[in-house]
């Protein structure tokens, strides 16, 4: 589904990401590595916010070659919200997933549009909170709001930018475990950078290892736990240490 030719990234002549060739055609896909070695870039560069050196292919098309509505109905990035830049309703913010299926940004909401809406803000729990102001919510509850914008949007493909990084753990589990399952039953692509090991083998069977800009290694969870790759990676024995931590609970 998704092709990388010979993607760089430069930020002040220093390369981000390094003459990146790839295929991605795992349906769910972890991203991991190191702070600083190209993650979120590499997202950035897949939802085209960023400019890069290559190009990008989306079922064989040029992601530069996408009108802008058409692209935003094929990928969408939920990442962690740490500031709010406007204050709408939960309705209202929801229903700026909506933007790509309108013909205008002023065109007045159809039944349909507002059914969809209506159905993602209840299935992020939040159905009771759709006339409140999203600056009166908690931030785990923002987040689940942006989720519930992200469902209406309804992209083929989902980008995760640490999007768990400030919710409380049983939140974290929910997002993660909500996002698969519905990635499953709707036929979606989720490619996921997320900062726990733990949640991003609960996201995915298979696993893309960054560092220093460059793909390490592609492949499946299992064989880069069982080949030890990440030690490598991170400088530390961690299946060791997760069985350390895993005794404290025996």
């Amino acid at each position: 589904m998704i092709r990388l030719e010979n993607v760089s990234v430069f930020y002040n002549k220093k390369k981000a990401l390094d003459n990146i060739s790839i295929n991605l055609p795992y349906k769910n896909l972890s991203i991991v590595g190191v702070n600083g070695c190209g993650k979120t870039t590499f997202l950035k560069c897949l939802a085209g916010i960023v400019e890069f050196e290559g190009k990008i292919y989306i079922n064989d098309i040029n992601i530069k070659n996408f009108k802008r509505k058409e692209f935003a109905k094929k990928v969408s990035m939920l990442s962690q919200i740490t500031h709010i830049n406007f204050d709408y309703t939960v309705f209202d913010t929801v229903m700026m997933g909506r933007y790509s299926y309108q013909n205008s940004f002023l065109k007045e909401n159809t039944k349909e549009d507002e059914k969809i809406v209506l159905n993602a803000i209840n299935t992020v729990g939040l159905i009771e909170y759709k006339d409140i102001y999203i600056s009166d919510l908690s931030g785990g509850q923002i987040q689940r709001v942006f989720l519930a914008r992200l469902i209406a949007q309804n992209p083929d493909i989902i980008l995760l930018d640490e999007p768990t990084n400030h919710l409380d753990f049983k939140y974290q589990l929910e997002l993660i475990n909500f996002l698969k399952n519905w990635s499953n039953k709707n036929d979606k692509t989720i490619i996921g950078v997320l900062h726990d090991i733990n949640l991003a083998i609960l996201l995915s069977d298979n696993m893309l290892v960054l560092e220093d800009g460059k793909v390490k290694v592609l492949d499946s969870v299992k064989t880069i736990i069982s080949k030890d790759i990440l030690n490598d990676v991170y400088k530390v024995d961690i299946k060791k240490y997760m069985l350390e931590m895993l005794q404290k609970w025996v």
